[in-house]
């Protein structure tokens, strides 16, 4: 989709290029450190008491499970059980 005027395209470009690359690391951290509270809220709200290994797994399906093949996904998901998120008590 591509519903974006060129005009507003190359002024949010110029905008991120005024900014330094510490400034567009800090916003890349932020935006993900949002969608990954967005995605658990949106777990957890569905009613399901996850443990953290299982949680980790629904927010990897949540936010990467489109970019991977069916195998990759299996692969990877095997090893998510050993991770640690930041809200692991």
């Amino acid at each position: 989709m591509n519903d974006t005027p060129t005009e507003i395209k190359q002024l949010y470009n110029k905008m991120l290029l005024s900014k330094s690359p510490l400034e567009r690391l800090r916003m890349t951290s932020r935006m993900y450190d949002s969608v990954k509270k967005l995605a658990i809220s949106g777990i957890l709200k569905e009613g399901r008491h996850l443990d953290p290994p299982r949680l980790r797994r629904e927010l990897f399906l949540r936010i990467y499970g489109n970019d991977f093949q069916a195998t990759d996904r299996e692969q990877i998901m095997e090893k998510i059980p050993n991770m640690k998120l930041d809200t692991d008590s």
